[in-house]
Protein backbone atom coordinates (compact mmCIF):
# COMPACT_ATOMS: atom_id res chain seq x y z
CA UNK A 1 0.00 0.00 0.00
CA UNK A 2 1.65 3.26 -0.68
CA UNK A 3 0.31 6.79 0.43
CA UNK A 4 -0.20 9.67 -1.99
CA UNK A 5 -0.73 13.08 -1.48
CA UNK A 6 -1.07 15.84 -4.14
CA UNK A 7 -2.13 19.53 -4.22
CA UNK A 8 -5.36 20.95 -5.51
CA UNK A 9 -6.01 24.44 -5.32
CA UNK A 10 -3.62 24.45 -2.58
CA UNK A 11 -5.75 21.86 -0.62
CA UNK A 12 -3.60 18.85 0.30
CA UNK A 13 -5.47 15.84 -1.30
CA UNK A 14 -4.05 12.13 0.07
CA UNK A 15 -5.41 8.64 -2.00
CA UNK A 16 -4.04 5.53 -1.64
CA UNK A 17 -2.88 2.74 -4.63
CA UNK A 18 -2.20 -0.95 -4.22
CA UNK A 19 -2.02 -4.11 -6.24
CA UNK A 20 -0.63 -4.11 -10.11
CA UNK A 21 -2.87 -4.30 -13.40
CA UNK A 22 -6.15 -2.69 -14.71
CA UNK A 23 -6.74 0.29 -12.68
CA UNK A 24 -9.72 0.70 -10.39
CA UNK A 25 -10.96 3.54 -8.21
CA UNK A 26 -12.98 3.12 -5.51
CA UNK A 27 -14.83 6.34 -3.95
CA UNK A 28 -16.78 6.53 -0.87
CA UNK A 29 -19.14 8.80 -0.53
CA UNK A 30 -20.83 11.32 2.11
CA UNK A 31 -19.41 10.79 5.69
CA UNK A 32 -17.03 8.29 4.76
CA UNK A 33 -13.47 8.11 3.92
CA UNK A 34 -11.37 5.86 2.07
CA UNK A 35 -11.06 3.01 4.35
CA UNK A 36 -14.92 2.07 4.07
CA UNK A 37 -13.36 -0.03 0.86
CA UNK A 38 -11.20 -2.40 3.03
CA UNK A 39 -13.17 -5.25 3.02
CA UNK A 40 -13.15 -4.86 -0.64
CA UNK A 41 -9.44 -3.69 -1.07
CA UNK A 42 -8.28 -6.96 0.82
CA UNK A 43 -10.30 -8.89 -1.69
CA UNK A 44 -9.35 -7.50 -5.30
CA UNK A 45 -5.70 -6.10 -3.97
CA UNK A 46 -3.80 -9.34 -5.64
CA UNK A 47 -6.13 -8.87 -8.76
CA UNK A 48 -6.33 -5.23 -9.95
CA UNK A 49 -4.51 -1.95 -9.31
CA UNK A 50 -6.70 -0.13 -6.72
CA UNK A 51 -6.77 3.66 -6.11
CA UNK A 52 -8.66 4.77 -3.49
CA UNK A 53 -8.78 8.80 -2.79
CA UNK A 54 -10.11 9.99 0.72
CA UNK A 55 -12.84 12.85 -1.30
CA UNK A 56 -11.87 16.32 -0.50
CA UNK A 57 -12.62 17.54 3.19
CA UNK A 58 -12.68 13.13 4.14
CA UNK A 59 -10.48 11.34 6.12
CA UNK A 60 -7.10 12.77 5.47
CA UNK A 61 -8.14 15.16 2.42
CA UNK A 62 -8.72 19.18 2.99
CA UNK A 63 -11.41 20.50 2.07
CA UNK A 64 -11.76 22.23 -0.98
CA UNK A 65 -12.74 26.22 -0.48
CA UNK A 66 -15.64 26.44 -3.06
CA UNK A 67 -15.97 22.29 -3.70
CA UNK A 68 -19.39 20.72 -5.45
CA UNK A 69 -19.70 17.80 -7.12
CA UNK A 70 -17.96 19.05 -10.70
CA UNK A 71 -14.86 20.07 -8.95
CA UNK A 72 -15.03 17.04 -6.89
CA UNK A 73 -14.40 15.16 -10.35
CA UNK A 74 -11.53 17.44 -11.32
CA UNK A 75 -10.08 16.21 -8.46
CA UNK A 76 -10.30 12.94 -9.60
CA UNK A 77 -9.21 13.45 -12.83
CA UNK A 78 -6.10 15.33 -11.38
CA UNK A 79 -5.17 11.54 -8.98
CA UNK A 80 -5.94 9.58 -12.45
CA UNK A 81 -2.66 12.30 -13.81
CA UNK A 82 -0.77 12.03 -10.53
CA UNK A 83 -0.75 8.26 -10.44
CA UNK A 84 -0.28 7.53 -14.54
CA UNK A 85 2.69 9.91 -14.24
CA UNK A 86 4.29 7.68 -10.69
CA UNK A 87 3.83 5.04 -13.01
CA UNK A 88 5.98 6.29 -15.71
CA UNK A 89 3.27 6.84 -17.93
CA UNK A 90 3.24 3.27 -18.88
CA UNK A 91 0.12 1.16 -19.78
CA UNK A 92 -3.93 2.41 -20.25
CA UNK A 93 -4.97 5.83 -18.57
CA UNK A 94 -7.99 4.06 -18.63
CA UNK A 95 -9.51 2.97 -15.46
CA UNK A 96 -13.29 1.31 -14.10
CA UNK A 97 -14.63 3.97 -10.92
CA UNK A 98 -16.32 2.22 -8.92
CA UNK A 99 -18.46 4.87 -6.75
CA UNK A 100 -20.74 4.33 -3.99
CA UNK A 101 -23.65 6.68 -3.17
CA UNK A 102 -22.07 10.39 -3.34
CA UNK A 103 -19.00 8.80 -4.86
CA UNK A 104 -21.59 7.63 -7.45
CA UNK A 105 -22.46 11.22 -7.76
CA UNK A 106 -19.14 12.27 -8.84
CA UNK A 107 -18.55 9.18 -11.20
CA UNK A 108 -21.01 10.32 -13.08
CA UNK A 109 -19.79 13.91 -13.62
CA UNK A 110 -16.41 12.50 -14.52
CA UNK A 111 -18.25 10.20 -16.67
CA UNK A 112 -20.13 13.50 -18.08
CA UNK A 113 -17.11 14.87 -18.97
CA UNK A 114 -14.19 12.37 -19.28
CA UNK A 115 -15.92 9.38 -21.47
CA UNK A 116 -12.79 8.60 -22.94
CA UNK A 117 -10.88 7.92 -19.62
CA UNK A 118 -13.41 5.63 -17.88
CA UNK A 119 -13.53 1.68 -19.41
CA UNK A 120 -16.66 1.03 -17.48
CA UNK A 121 -18.00 2.29 -14.49
CA UNK A 122 -20.25 1.58 -11.37
CA UNK A 123 -23.06 3.04 -8.88
CA UNK A 124 -23.13 1.40 -5.83
CA UNK A 125 -26.35 2.39 -4.18
CA UNK A 126 -26.53 5.91 -6.17
CA UNK A 127 -28.38 7.55 -8.72
CA UNK A 128 -27.87 9.43 -11.87
CA UNK A 129 -31.68 11.56 -11.18
CA UNK A 130 -31.39 14.84 -9.66
CA UNK A 131 -33.04 15.57 -6.22
CA UNK A 132 -36.41 15.81 -6.42
CA UNK A 133 -38.43 18.53 -3.58
CA UNK A 134 -38.45 15.98 -0.76
CA UNK A 135 -34.77 14.90 -0.91
CA UNK A 136 -33.52 18.51 -1.45
CA UNK A 137 -36.14 19.92 1.60
CA UNK A 138 -34.58 16.82 3.83
CA UNK A 139 -30.69 17.67 2.72
CA UNK A 140 -31.84 21.06 3.68
CA UNK A 141 -32.88 20.33 7.42
CA UNK A 142 -30.22 18.60 7.86
CA UNK A 143 -27.86 21.15 6.91
CA UNK A 144 -30.15 23.38 9.67
CA UNK A 145 -29.36 20.62 12.34
CA UNK A 146 -25.75 20.32 11.47
CA UNK A 147 -25.26 24.51 11.85
CA UNK A 148 -27.26 24.31 15.21
CA UNK A 149 -26.23 20.84 16.58
CA UNK A 150 -22.26 19.90 14.82
CA UNK A 151 -21.59 17.28 12.57
CA UNK A 152 -21.04 14.20 15.17
CA UNK A 153 -24.64 14.37 16.58
CA UNK A 154 -26.30 14.73 13.24
CA UNK A 155 -23.94 11.57 12.00
CA UNK A 156 -25.00 9.65 15.30
CA UNK A 157 -28.55 9.71 14.38
CA UNK A 158 -28.40 9.67 10.48
CA UNK A 159 -25.60 6.85 10.19
CA UNK A 160 -27.47 3.82 11.72
CA UNK A 161 -30.41 4.44 9.45
CA UNK A 162 -28.30 3.71 6.28
CA UNK A 163 -28.18 -0.30 7.61
CA UNK A 164 -31.49 -2.65 7.52
CA UNK A 165 -32.66 -3.03 11.02
CA UNK A 166 -31.37 -6.95 10.73
CA UNK A 167 -27.65 -5.48 10.11
CA UNK A 168 -28.26 -2.88 12.76
CA UNK A 169 -29.67 -5.53 15.89
CA UNK A 170 -26.68 -7.86 14.64
CA UNK A 171 -23.65 -5.44 14.60
CA UNK A 172 -24.09 -2.53 16.35
CA UNK A 173 -20.32 -2.65 17.07
CA UNK A 174 -19.63 -1.91 13.04
CA UNK A 175 -21.75 0.34 13.19
CA UNK A 176 -20.43 2.19 16.06
CA UNK A 177 -16.92 2.17 14.51
CA UNK A 178 -18.13 4.10 12.00
CA UNK A 179 -19.72 6.62 14.26
CA UNK A 180 -16.64 7.60 16.15
CA UNK A 181 -14.88 7.64 12.71
CA UNK A 182 -17.43 10.33 11.97
CA UNK A 183 -16.37 12.55 14.55
CA UNK A 184 -13.82 14.24 12.42
CA UNK A 185 -15.97 15.26 9.98
CA UNK A 186 -16.27 19.19 9.94
CA UNK A 187 -19.37 20.84 10.01
CA UNK A 188 -18.13 22.70 6.85
CA UNK A 189 -17.50 19.70 5.29
CA UNK A 190 -20.75 17.74 5.34
CA UNK A 191 -22.76 21.11 4.66
CA UNK A 192 -20.73 21.91 1.53
CA UNK A 193 -21.26 18.07 0.21
CA UNK A 194 -25.13 18.23 0.97
CA UNK A 195 -25.39 21.41 -0.63
CA UNK A 196 -23.34 19.76 -3.37
CA UNK A 197 -25.87 17.03 -3.98
CA UNK A 198 -28.54 19.76 -3.81
CA UNK A 199 -27.41 21.41 -6.79
CA UNK A 200 -26.27 18.73 -9.08
CA UNK A 201 -27.96 18.34 -12.10
CA UNK A 202 -29.86 15.44 -13.44
CA UNK A 203 -27.36 12.77 -15.16
CA UNK A 204 -29.17 9.83 -17.00
CA UNK A 205 -28.57 11.44 -20.46
CA UNK A 206 -24.63 9.84 -19.04
CA UNK A 207 -26.41 6.54 -18.49
CA UNK A 208 -28.01 6.49 -22.16
CA UNK A 209 -24.89 8.28 -24.17
CA UNK A 210 -22.07 5.66 -22.00
CA UNK A 211 -21.62 3.25 -24.65
CA UNK A 212 -19.38 0.68 -22.25
CA UNK A 213 -20.54 -1.20 -19.57
CA UNK A 214 -22.05 -0.09 -16.54
CA UNK A 215 -22.38 -1.89 -13.11
CA UNK A 216 -25.09 -1.08 -10.75
CA UNK A 217 -25.55 -2.86 -7.33
CA UNK A 218 -28.55 -2.01 -5.69
CA UNK A 219 -29.97 -2.25 -1.66
CA UNK A 220 -33.31 -3.89 -1.78
CA UNK A 221 -34.23 -2.38 1.80
CA UNK A 222 -31.94 0.83 0.88
CA UNK A 223 -34.24 4.19 1.96
CA UNK A 224 -31.51 6.57 0.86
CA UNK A 225 -31.79 5.01 -2.82
CA UNK A 226 -34.89 3.44 -3.16
CA UNK A 227 -35.50 0.15 -5.39
CA UNK A 228 -37.93 1.38 -7.62
CA UNK A 229 -35.84 4.53 -8.63
CA UNK A 230 -32.88 2.24 -8.72
CA UNK A 231 -34.01 0.12 -10.84
CA UNK A 232 -36.09 2.45 -12.93
CA UNK A 233 -32.19 3.93 -14.06
CA UNK A 234 -31.11 0.44 -14.74
CA UNK A 235 -32.69 0.25 -18.02
CA UNK A 236 -31.22 3.67 -19.75
CA UNK A 237 -27.59 2.07 -20.46
CA UNK A 238 -26.81 -0.01 -23.73
CA UNK A 239 -24.55 -2.38 -21.35
CA UNK A 240 -26.19 -2.73 -17.45
CA UNK A 241 -25.60 -5.17 -15.46
CA UNK A 242 -28.02 -5.16 -12.37
CA UNK A 243 -27.40 -6.93 -9.13
CA UNK A 244 -29.90 -6.47 -6.14
CA UNK A 245 -28.43 -7.18 -2.24
CA UNK A 246 -31.20 -8.72 -1.19
CA UNK A 247 -30.60 -8.54 2.60
CA UNK A 248 -28.70 -4.97 2.09
CA UNK A 249 -30.07 -1.35 3.05
CA UNK A 250 -27.21 1.57 1.64
CA UNK A 251 -24.02 0.15 2.48
CA UNK A 252 -23.79 -3.20 0.84
CA UNK A 253 -20.13 -3.15 1.45
CA UNK A 254 -20.39 -4.03 4.80
CA UNK A 255 -23.91 -5.58 5.11
CA UNK A 256 -22.95 -8.59 2.08
CA UNK A 257 -19.55 -7.97 2.41
CA UNK A 258 -19.32 -11.29 0.65
CA UNK A 259 -21.51 -11.05 -1.92
CA UNK A 260 -20.38 -7.38 -2.80
CA UNK A 261 -16.70 -8.55 -3.28
CA UNK A 262 -17.83 -11.32 -5.95
CA UNK A 263 -19.91 -8.75 -7.80
CA UNK A 264 -17.45 -6.78 -8.08
CA UNK A 265 -14.67 -8.66 -8.70
CA UNK A 266 -16.60 -10.44 -12.05
CA UNK A 267 -17.49 -7.50 -13.22
CA UNK A 268 -13.86 -5.88 -12.87
CA UNK A 269 -12.69 -8.90 -14.51
CA UNK A 270 -14.82 -8.85 -17.55
CA UNK A 271 -14.01 -5.66 -18.61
Amino acid sequence: MTENNLQYNHSNIFYRTIGKGKRVMLLHGFAEDGSIWNNQIAFLENHFRLLIPDIPGSGRSELLSDGNIATYAEVIKAILADDFHQQGNEGSEEIIMIGHSMGGYITLAFAEKYPQLLAAFGLFHSTAYADNEEKKLARAKAIHFIKDKGSYPFLQTSIPGLFSQEFTNNHPAEINELIHKAKNFSPHALIQYYEAMIQRPDRTSVLKKFPKAILFIIGEKDNVIPLQSSLEQCYLPAQAHIHILAKSAHMGMLEETEKSNEILYHFLKLI
